[in-house]
């Protein structure tokens, strides 16, 4: 029953998506679909919850819309009331600038943007909590309409299409997945840029079930993505924890856009205020958090990658890269990602980054960190991933698993670079790809698993000189089937004789023929003559 909910609510919200697909880039509509949908879980929240304090419960957004605004109106019960509201969720809206209220105007015509963009601002100074959350929503963008009536009528177009969706009629996490799987839509159609604020959910399943692995009964368990896009990778955890109501969940995002996607996200899903710690800065120029805790118990990881970065000398002095006495290239800050995410990893934790498979064998000082890195044992695993599998790039990744205090140096590398099923855009990882993946993760074979896996001691890794190539440990060399000279002879001599065959037959069609004109004659002519010398040539 909740997956056919889940369905259809993935639909109508997709489905709202047509208004403004014609209009603009899905990298542009996302910010105001996705916000306009939060703003009116928000206010039909409010709205149910008000008519019950009042007394009158209900899930008809109008006869809500109508017991609060009657309620409002009263003075000897109007402040009891916002007090509540505020008490429980931290905002209120006044009854004007709800989100059935701004529909019944629409449908009077008597719609404004002002009047929505107020009620983004009164939410917005209620709590630090909802703090310019919706800052990055330009309601007069000429994107949305060359004039002021354009631009008005989109988005009252928008909101009509999104006020047959039944927002709180679900628990957290059916809408919340369904906001989720809108991200996913957008991530799609984004194609080059979506890279930025989202992981797909196979990769992001991946990753967390190899940190969360025996730690799924923890209470308390702290997760960081320092890259945290739209929280997907955070919010996995939720999904394969037991104990999810405990999680405390730590990301940072540069861009303010998807940093505000992300906080939407949080709530949706259901996440306590209290248990989200979220940072909108760079996080290689500026490391955060500073304040404890500053180690966790899983690190996440999916950053741009062979991005650029300062890397100016004074980074040299900074604590989670000079152990290394050098830095990542200015023009590919991967290096720079990984050790920030490995700085802040609890000795006891475990952390999984997908990176390119450039770090894993490049020179220069990305080889010294790479050194240091095995030297210390951090290294734990090596998994090649299938190209094409990440809506921002077709190269190949690879997802290297990170950990402290090993007692060994070996290094498991997972070739699963042809695990996948073909999609029409973009190659699909399935479950049983990614079982098999964790699988040999969680056994770490001795033997390893023939074209599959192998498991390298430090030694070997040695004299290899410290070059990770996935391909230099696992062989997944195909030996070619042998072909009989004799029998591709005869092939080849039955080919022939077709080939020549079909010319005399077309030499027959062509003599069948008679030129129109002197000109045409003599064109057919030569033409004749071409298969002609060519039979005799080929006897």
């Amino acid at each position: 029953m909740a997956e056919n909910i889940s369905k259809s609510l993935y639909q109508a919200l997709w489905n709202s998506a047509d208004i403004m697909r014609s209009k603009m880039f899905a990298n542009d509509y996302k910010s105001y679909l996705l916000g306009l949908t939060f703003y009116k879980y928000l206010s039909d929240k409010l709205l149910i919850h008000a008519a019950a304090l009042l007394e009158e419960n209900t899930t008809d957004l109008e006869v809500a819309q109508k017991v609060y605004a009657e309620a409002y109106e009263d003075e000897d019960v109007k402040g009891d009331l916002l007090n509540e509201l505020q008490y429980d969720f931290s905002y209120t809206l006044e009854p004007n600038l709800t989100f059935t209220a701004l529909v019944q105007d629409i449908h009077k015509g008597k719609f404004q943007l002002d009047n929505l963009k107020q009620a983004f601002r009164n939410i917005e100074q209620s709590s630090e909590i909802f703090e310019n959350l919706f800052e990055d929503i330009d309601l007069y963008s000429k994107k949305l309409g060359a004039t002021p009536q354009k631009q008005n009528q989109m988005i009252a177009d928008v909101m009509k299409e999104l006020s047959t969706l039944d927002l709180t009629g679900h628990d957290g996490d059916v809408l919340g997945d369904a906001y989720e799987y809108l991200i996913g839509q957008f991530a799609s159609d984004s194609g080059q840029k979506a890279g930025e604020f989202y992981t797909p959910q196979p990769v992001s399943t991946l990753m967390t079930k190899i940190i969360l692995h025996g730690k799924e009964n923890q209470k308390g368990f702290s997760v960081y993505d320092p890259t945290m896009g739209s929280g997907s990778l955070l919010l996995n955890v939720k999904k394969f924890s037991n104990e999810p109501g405990t999680i405390s969940y730590y990301g940072q995002e540069l861009n303010t856009s998807t940093y505000n996607l992300a906080r939407m996200n949080m709530i949706l899903h259901g996440v306590d205020t209290a248990n989200q710690h979220l940072n909108n800065a760079d996080t290689l120029d500026q490391d955060w958090p500073t304040d404890e805790p500053t180690n966790f118990d899983g690190v996440l990881m999916n950053p741009p990658y062979s991005a650029k970065w300062n890397a100016d000398k004074g980074f040299l002095d900074d604590p989670r890269f000079s152990p290394y006495g050098v830095l990542a290239p200015k023009s590919k800050a991967d290096f720079a990602f990984l050790l920030h995410g490995l700085y802040h990893l609890k000795d006891s934790g475990v952390m999984t980054i997908v990176l390119p498979h450039g770090v894993l064998f490049r020179g220069g000082n990305e080889g010294k960190i790479r050194k240091i890195l095995l030297y210390n044992g951090f290294i734990d695993t090596v998994i090649g991933l299938p190209a094409n599998i990440f809506f921002n790039t077709s190269i190949p990744t690879a997802v290297i698993i990170l950990k402290k205090n090993r007692s060994k140096k070996d290094v498991l590398f997972i070739d699963a670079s042809r695990e996948f099923e073909k999609g029409k855009n973009q190659n699909l990882l399935k479950d049983e790809h990614i079982n098999k993946m964790l699988e040999t993760y969680i056994k770490r074979p001795d033997e390893g698993v023939e074209k599959y896996a192998y498991l390298a001691t430090f030694d070997e890794i040695t004299q290899n000189d410290y070059n990770l190539n996935i391909p230099r440990y696992v062989d997944t060399f195909e030996v070619e089937e042998e072909v009989s000279l004799i029998e591709l002879a005869a092939e080849m001599k039955k080919i022939q004789k077709e080939f020549h065959q079909a010319e005399r037959n077309l030499l027959s069609m062509l003599e069948e023929l008679e030129g129109n004109t002197e000109d045409a004659s003599k064109e057919l002519k030569c033409l004749m003559n071409v298969f002609e010398l060519g039979g005799t040539n080929n006897e």
